[in-house]
């Protein structure tokens, strides 16, 4: 099923610029054809085409249906890697997989301190589309660690580090309909400090495995462990 996006959904009923070139130019879509539509914040829509307009395909809901697949929120945090490609890998692969919410750390070891979340936005919304998903996960403007770990309400919340004597694994400290939050550091992982101020708010450091891996594997490896659940 081929999905299309329109975020402001029921209000607006038509495709935007590119969208509505997808749907009538590369799709050759016409009026009276059903197409289907996501908004982005859980909901599928059925619609028909009235208008295949390539500037603006405008239609009009048929049916509407709710997505109940999951119930608690999971929620990412992540230093930005310097190769911005390897993020927006990350960024594609962790929404086909299901993640609710994407921060960004700027920590102590971290190679990238500036981050625009366009491109990143984009190829969120087509992971949403390709996987058949309705809702958009949040991406957060990147934020130092400190603040950022203060006043995280999540039930579930863990800092992943590289302690090969550290025996707690992600996996075992996941319950379902719980919020869960999980840290994943930068190269070079989270500085002692940092794990430590993690942990006077309530953090608990955990392993993803035995295996070294890079961050943006580690953050492929956490959000699958949270959709086990």
């Amino acid at each position: 099923m081929i999905l299309f996006y329109q975020p402001l959904l029921p209000e607006i009923q038509y495709l935007d610029l590119e969208e509505s070139k997808h749907c009538v130019k590369v799709l050759r879509k016409q009026s009276g054809d059903i197409i289907h539509i996501v908004d982005g914040k859980g909901s599928f829509y059925e619609a028909e085409i009235t208008v295949a307009s390539h500037k603006k395909c405008e239609f009009i809901v048929k049916s509407k249906q709710q997505d109940t697949s999951h119930s608690f929120k999971r929620h990412i945090a992540i230093s930005p890697t310097k190769n911005l490609d390897r993020m927006e890998w990350f960024v594609e692969k962790a929404v086909e997989l299901g993640v609710d919410e994407i921060s960004f750390l700027n920590c102590y070891h971290s190679e990238r301190k500036v981050l625009k979340l366009d491109r990143l936005e984009k190829k969120a919304i087509s992971a949403m589309k390709q996987s058949v998903k309705a809702n958009l996960p949040k991406l957060h403007e990147i934020e130092n660690f400190s603040p950022f770990v203060k006043n995280q309400p999540a039930e579930i919340k863990c800092i992943a580090f590289v302690d090969f004597h550290n025996p707690v694994h992600f996996k075992d400290k996941l319950k379902a309909e719980k919020e869960t939050l999980i840290l994943i550091g930068p190269e070079g992982d989270f500085s002692d400090e940092e794990v430590k101020e993690a942990e006077s708010y309530g953090f608990e450091k955990v392993s993803l495995g035995s295996s070294r891996l890079r961050t943006e594997t580690a953050g492929i490896a956490a959000v699958h462990l949270m959709n086990l659940m």
